[in-house]
């Protein structure tokens, strides 16, 4: 079968694709036959050696299709079965792969494997960022960086719909459309000189209850002043590079905030969560209550541009590769 996988880091020119020997599950596993995979900035952090691999190693860490066949042993699905996962170890991006069968979930009738692989591992990621990491209450504002990406879209929906006001933040005046389309009440663009003032302005100079931010780096310190007093800053992405160290006084003097550093992979460790999170987002998306966008779709030998363009900023909503 076709597979993209590296065997050094460095930028999109690794990518490697590459005929590999079909997998045979063992016991407790299954083996899925990719329809869909999906793209997202975890990859590029695996790709670049951000997040350290043992190489060389496929890469990809979501994807959805059909269950082809299961090892001896295993429970809770069986060939046939229409089936999504977002999970350890990265190796979706392949025609087909083995993986635990606990780590798998069924597809509603109402989502088709192109929507759940554009949308499982973004969307549990906005589950546990407005369910877990700040449990957002209705009237809350919160302030949710990449507005128009694939997380952003997916969490500016789930937001509006539990009475959550979405401030987002945007590169483009197409990108601020978009996220308006999809939940946003106002839209800041990313490069205003005044970003901090103009969140304050539309929280009445209050500032936000929570801040989302994937970007990192540069924007770490931003965030710090748009939150409220006992504010919640979730950085949860290194688009931008990892935060350098600070003073957990800088908290102090901008009123006793709090921050946290997530990883989607903790809160779905358990399969009752895992259950509970992905349950939720596929019925709001088969309800119609989140519309998943997908902006751009490559073929797998095209992942190397695929990757570019999404480090480059030339991607809105999600990217599908398709094997």
């Amino acid at each position: 079968m076709k597979a993209i996988q590296i065997s050094r880091y460095g930028g999109p020119e690794v990518l490697e694709y590459v005929d590999l020997p079909q997998p045979v599950p063992a016991a407790g596993q299954a083996r899925v036959r990719h329809e869909a995979i999906g793209l997202n900035f975890i990859d590029t952090y695996q790709r670049s050696g951000l997040y350290p691999l043992t190489l060389p190693t496929a890469l990809g860490m979501e994807a959805a299709g059909v269950v082809e066949a299961v090892g001896e042993g295993t429970t809770g699905v069986r060939p046939g079965d229409r089936v999504a996962y977002c999970s350890p170890p990265p190796g979706a991006y392949a025609g087909a792969r083995v993986i635990a069968a606990d780590r798998l979930m069924k597809l509603p009738a109402g989502v088709d494997a192109r929507t759940a692989a554009a949308s499982m591992l973004k969307g549990l990621t906005a589950w546990y960022l407005l369910r877990r990491s700040y449990p957002v209450k209705p009237g809350d504002t919160v302030l949710s960086y990449a507005a128009a990406g694939g997380v952003g879209l997916i969490l500016s929906q789930w937001a509006a719909s539990l009475g959550v006001r979405v401030i987002g933040v945007a590169g483009t005046l197409a990108k601020a459309a978009l996220a308006r389309e999809h939940g946003c009440t106002d839209v800041v663009a990313a490069d205003d000189p005044e970003f901090v003032a103009r969140v304050r302005e539309l929280t009445g100079g209050a500032g936000v209850a929570a801040v989302y931010d994937s970007v990192g780096r540069s924007t770490f310190m931003q965030s710090l002043d748009c939150l409220r007093r006992h504010g919640v800053m979730v950085s949860y992405g290194n688009a931008s590079g990892p935060v350098e160290p600070f003073s957990p006084m800088e908290l102090a003097r901008r009123g006793s905030l709090y921050v946290t550093r997530p990883s989607l992979f903790d809160f779905i460790a358990a399969r009752a969560d895992l259950e509970a999170g992905a349950g939720e987002l596929f019925d709001l998306i088969a309800r119609g209550t989140i519309r998943i966008h997908v902006g751009q779709e490559y073929a797998l030998a095209d992942t190397a541009r695929a990757h570019a363009d999404l480090e480059a900023r030339r991607t809105t909503g999600s990217t599908v590769l398709v094997p």
